[in-house]
């Protein structure tokens, strides 16, 4: 049981949210395209953040719970990453423009934020009484692990699931973004914008991904307050990493490979777990398995940063290798570089027909094609 003083565990939360605070503050009050070293300065910031409050807990908790925490937000931060390469494909879908994108990420990190600390107190108070439920999360994502590997090399495609495709039949919604507002008016007629429909796919995605990703840490550790402040590192920083990886992040070719491993390995250490504090009548009489091992917090750690190193180091060497991919690479960034010498750091000096130009896209057609620019 994690005994962590009270001041400790809510001075935290206190500090974790008026951090949040102030990025959404920064968000919707200088809504811009982050250059480079702006995305660099704070991703850097806050994964030292994330390693010094690890430290904090070693402090306060021991070498166990320090172990469980940077497991899993290292985990949590693997599928957060993954989670990108989904959110670029919606930005690409639905026509974000760039300078707005900074809207729609923070958006899905609240969501995010909100979606699993519900199935993060679902979860442990299950847990707590049945235990049995290891088996049904380990096979969860014993099959995840499965799909994900399969799906390596294959393009993914962002497919509108029935909550959107129900939401554009009903909500009379205009064919112009109008910045990052919901709802505009045109010719006297308040209408919901395409932005609606992006903010509700991705809060359908962030669903999808909180039923992989809880599991996954609760293989790790069974402290709520260690899951949750990891999930809240894990997620913060995530969009300027977006804007720092930029086309960068489908050269991360491997990733997949590596977070389909740490899934499976995540899944095996939930079954055995599961037998190891087995009470299911139908399996062994409901008497524990004493012969199935536990695996401990610090070769969980080691297998994560050893395949997540293994991917990253893989990705980066088959880029270098591979003419066509290296070709790619240069391409991306020299996009980005144009992308930063182009574009002013905020709105400030732009005039109202290069926004208006810039804004002049419509939402995706209801044939199912992508979207083209009006």
């Amino acid at each position: 049981m994690l005994d962590l003083p009270v001041w400790f565990e809510i001075g935290s939360f206190v500090f974790l949210g008026l951090l949040l605070l102030a990025d959404l503050l920064i968000v919707t009050r200088r809504p811009h395209l982050p250059s480079m070293k702006e995305s660099t300065v704070w991703v850097v910031f806050y994964v030292a953040l994330a390693l010094i409050f690890g430290l904090a807990m070693l402090a306060f908790a021991g070498g166990q719970a320090a172990g469980e925490f940077y497991a899993g937000w290292l985990t949590e931060y693997s599928l957060s990453v993954d989670n990108l390469f989904v959110f670029v494909i919606i930005m690409a879908r639905f026509s974000v423009p760039r300078r707005y994108q900074q809207e729609v990420l923070m958006v899905g990190i609240i969501i995010a934020l909100v979606l699993r600390g519900l199935f993060i107190l679902a979860g442990a108070a299950l847990i707590e009484r049945f235990i049995w439920l290891f088996y049904i999360f380990g096979a969860f994502l014993i099959y995840t692990a499965i799909k994900l590997f399969k799906q390596q090399g294959m393009e993914e495609e962002y497919e509108e699931n029935v909550l959107i495709r129900r939401m554009r039949k009903v909500l009379p919604i205009s064919e112009d973004y109008d910045g990052a507002k919901i709802r505009t008016t045109v010719d006297g007629k308040r209408l919901w914008t395409p932005m609606i429909i992006v903010f509700l796919a991705i809060g359908s995605t962030d669903l999808l991904f909180a039923l992989d990703s809880i599991p996954a840490i609760f293989g790790l550790t069974r402290e709520a307050f260690i899951v949750y402040t990891a999930n809240i590192f894990a997620l913060m920083g995530l969009r300027q990493l977006y804007f720092l990886l930029g086309g960068l992040l489908e050269r991360l070719i491997y990733l997949s490979v590596g977070l389909s491993v740490i899934l499976g390995f995540i899944g095996i250490k939930l079954i055995l777990e599961a037998m190891h504090e087995n009470s299911l009548p139908f399996i062994n009489g409901g008497e524990p398995l004493e012969w199935a091992p536990t695996i401990p917090i610090w070769l969980s750690l080691t297998v994560i940063v050893g395949v997540m190193a293994l991917a990253v180091v893989a990705s980066l060497f088959k880029a270098r290798n591979d003419p066509e991919a290296a070709a790619q690479l240069r391409g991306a960034d020299v996009a980005s570089e144009e992308i930063d010498r182009e574009e002013p750091s905020d709105l400030t000096g732009q005039s109202d027909a290069t926004i208006a130009a810039d804004q002049k896209i419509g939402p995706p057609s209801n044939d199912g094609g992508r979207n083209a620019d009006r």
